[in-house]
């Protein structure tokens, strides 16, 4: 594609023609390299773009999300590795192998757009999210300033200032698009701790007390990471017990912070979770906040997997009192099935970003610009390149309107629920728990044990059913359910309910291939 030129191009002649200036020109060589016209061949690229974007709606698209194709088609990491050919070498490859490579990199990847793919907290294939994701990587915008994205800047400032009214912030806030959940719970130990020392900012660690925050023993495992990454370290993460549900406990909260105070550590942040990874669990914000504000701590709520539930009128009920959070983290990539990724990080001061993250970089954010710098918002994040994440949230919700989005909320949900009632009708499975959201976690008996009484004989036999069914459910290709276990529970199976493009017919498909792939054990 790239145009090779000679050595020695003839006198006076330009070896490759500039389609915008016929005039010819003497050679100009500098390093032995020659600069006259382009060495890109512009139409050999665009038709490679047409071959390669007909391969990805043909395989990536229509094949990847019918339900009568392969959720993945397992290699080994071995073979994978002789399959794909992965040496890169001094010579290029021709166009035709090129595409070759495009097809089988989606052929060996699993389908996570596929209709039978529950594996994980995201699932589906979003059209309009899609093509957001197609616009943005072809023009290659980065977040940092107004004048290299005028377009995606405003649409991220709306969709935040949005999402900022779904939580009930009547007043506004800040907030920003980032690469991830872990990342926004990042953002929020550093904007929290900021708030209790800001002296930290240019004096570092030096400069802070013992900090001691708060979570629940279902957090996200981001926020370990947070702790130690920034320095507060993972033993001043004082781990609040749940309930069997998986929900903070109160009392629990009030005794953990009595003691780190008694014990001369600062308690300066409680993190709740909005949607816990396994159980689906919601802690109870309300009454965190109440407590955060007798503490004057900062309430931050992990809303990653959960957020979506503000969407519907029917269960936003589930993040009661989330409009006295400090700070949130929202991933519509999630349920709301936005193409990954697309995270958000919303803040209620509207202050604390730009305070805590600035540094002023003169060769990007000059005061003396002849627009409004107070849309350049790159100083505020951490990163400089930022994608256009905001972008495929964005075109997906002027598509369907918010009314959709709920519709989708709510369907997933539904979903949940008939797939836990067909679980207590079947025998040889049982449910862990009622579903609080989408989240629906059972485990799969089979007939050779189903005369066993609870107790360590079952449990112990029990812990090894679904890492089987998992593999072969995986080498056969016919649908991808996590499993793990939790607590003192053996491994139990935990179903993602999110697509729009799931039907009952699947989730009773999803309860008999279990059952297929593990009556024998």
């Amino acid at each position: 594609m790239e145009r090779h030129v000679k050595e020695n191009p003839s006198e006076g002649q330009s070896p490759v023609t500039d389609p915008g200036h016929s005039v010819k020109c003497s050679p100009v060589v500098i390093d032995d390299v020659l600069l006259n016209g382009t060495t890109l061949d512009i139409p050999a690229a665009e038709e490679f773009i047409h071959q390669s974007m007909a391969i990805i709606v043909e395989d990536a698209v229509k094949k990847a999300t019918d339900v009568r194709e392969k959720v993945c088609e397992w290699r080994s990491p071995d073979q994978l590795k002789e399959l794909l050919d992965l040496g890169l070498r001094d010579g290029g490859e021709s166009d035709s192998k090129i595409l070759q490579r495009c097809r089988d990199a989606i052929r060996y990847s699993v389908k996570t757009t596929h209709p039978r793919f529950f594996n994980q907290l995201y699932a589906g294939m979003e059209p309009y999210s899609m093509v957001a994701s197609f616009i943005a990587e072809a023009l290659k915008p980065s977040l940092y300033t107004y004048e290299i994205a005028p377009v995606f800047t405003l649409i991220e400032d709306a969709v935040l200032r949005k999402m900022m009214e779904l939580i009930g912030w009547e007043e506004g806030g800040d907030g920003i698009f980032n690469a991830g959940g872990s990342m926004s719970n990042m953002y929020a130990m550093n904007l929290a701790r900021y708030n209790h020392s800001p002296d930290i900012k240019e004096f570092g660690l030096s400069a802070a007390p013992q900090l001691v925050m708060f979570t629940s023993q279902e957090c996200h495992y981001s926020v370990s990471k947070a702790a130690a990454l920034l320095g507060i370290g993972t033993k001043n993460v004082y781990v609040v017990p749940s309930d069997k549900r998986g929900k903070m406990i109160l009392s629990a909260l009030e005794n953990k912070i009595k003691a780190a105070k008694s014990e001369g550590a600062f308690p300066f942040m409680v993190n709740a979770t909005a949607g816990t990874t396994v159980l689906g669990a919601f802690d109870p914000i309300e009454e965190i906040a109440d407590i955060c504000e007798k503490h004057n701590l900062w309430l931050h709520v992990d809303a990653c997997w959960g957020g979506a539930a503000l969407m519907s009128k029917k269960h936003k009920h589930l993040l009661k009192g989330i409009h006295r959070a400090n700070s949130v983290a929202w991933n519509p990539h999630k349920m709301l099935m936005a193409c990954l990724q697309c995270c958000a990080f919303l803040v209620r001061d509207k202050t604390s970003l730009q305070l805590c993250h600035s540094s002023g970089a003169s060769y990007l954010f000059q005061q003396d610009k002849f627009y409004d710098i107070s849309y350049d918002t790159g100083d505020k994040s951490l990163q400089c390149s930022r994608k256009a994440d905001a972008f495929k949230f964005w075109l997906m919700w002027k598509a369907l309107g918010s009314s959709q989005l709920e519709e989708r909320v709510d369907r997933a949900l539904a979903m949940a629920r008939y797939l836990a009632e067909e679980i207590k009708k079947r025998e040889g499975f049982r449910l862990l728990m009622e579903p609080e959201f989408s989240n629906v976690c059972f485990w799969y008996i089979p007939p050779s044990l189903k005369n066993l009484p609870d107790g360590p004989e079952l449990y112990e036999k029990l812990h090894t059913v679904a890492p089987v069914i998992k593999e072969r459910m995986m080498k056969t290709g016919s649908m991808m359910v996590g499993y793990q276990p939790h607590g003192d529970k053996p491994n139990f199976f935990r179903m993602i309910v999110i697509s729009p493009q799931v039907s009952k017919q699947d989730m009773d498909f999803v309860l008999d291939e279990i059952h297929r792939l593990g009556k024998d054990l």
